[in-house]
């Protein structure tokens, strides 16, 4: 089995690899599905996000059905995080609005906080922020269906305290980039402007991949 040290150098050797082929569009190369592989019944299947049900900003339920068909950029965050979320919310807002007039780009916001970012504050905080809920969903839900699911993106969360002290919840920084068919396909550094500024020519190949499909 692969260590998790030699995944991530593959990773990191594999986003090189795409950045040294400069932005424009090649149909010849595709960003690489990211996650290990099972054989089921003789066939190789990709990792693929699991069904996932959660609450947005407007009080609508959000399912993976809500993104089938597009580009989606993910993050895990809470309202009232001291340290990395404002930073990661900045950058988040600088994809948003460089993006924000491509339909076939969306994007998910997870709150690791669900005991306290309810729907009305995450409306609120997305309110703040001046950007439309059909585009960007701010979700909250049952807690552990939260934390399992960001597994599946391989973003690490923790809560190190039964407390109240918002400084025991601990996640990852990474922004996760999946297709229309639930796999995962890019990441970078959420807290890095340069690191999000070459994630961006992934999400530039895969949006041309994705319509070139259609």
């Amino acid at each position: 089995m692969i260590s998790r040290k030699l995944f991530v150098g593959l990773l990191h050797i594999g986003c090189f690899a795409f950045l040294l082929l400069g932005c424009n569009y090649n149909p010849k190369y595709k960003l690489p599905i990211i996650g290990q592989q099972t054989l089921e019944n003789g066939e190789v299947i990709d990792h693929v996000i699991r069904p996932f049900e959660f609450i947005d900003q407007d009080s609508n339920i959000i399912t993976n059905a809500t993104y089938r068909g597009k580009v989606y950029v993910t993050d895990f965050f809470f309202i009232s995080c001291p340290s990395i979320c404002p930073l990661m919310t900045k950058q988040m807002l600088r994809l948003y609005t460089h993006y924000e007039q491509e339909p076939q780009l969306l994007f998910l916001s997870h709150t690791i906080d669900p005991r306290h970012d309810s729907p009305i504050r995450l409306k609120h905080y997305a309110d703040k922020l001046g950007v439309t809920s059909s585009k960007w969903h701010f979700v909250t839900g049952n807690k552990d269906s939260i934390y399992n699911i960001a597994k599946d993106y391989f973003i690490a969360v923790q809560d190190d305290s039964k407390g109240t002290d918002p400084a025991s919840l601990i996640h990852s920084g990474k922004f996760m980039l999946i297709d229309g068919t639930g796999h995962v396909r890019s990441f970078c550094d959420g807290t890095d402007p340069k690191s999000v500024e070459k994630f961006m020519f992934d999400i530039d190949q895969l949006l041309k991949e994705h319509k070139s499909e259609k």
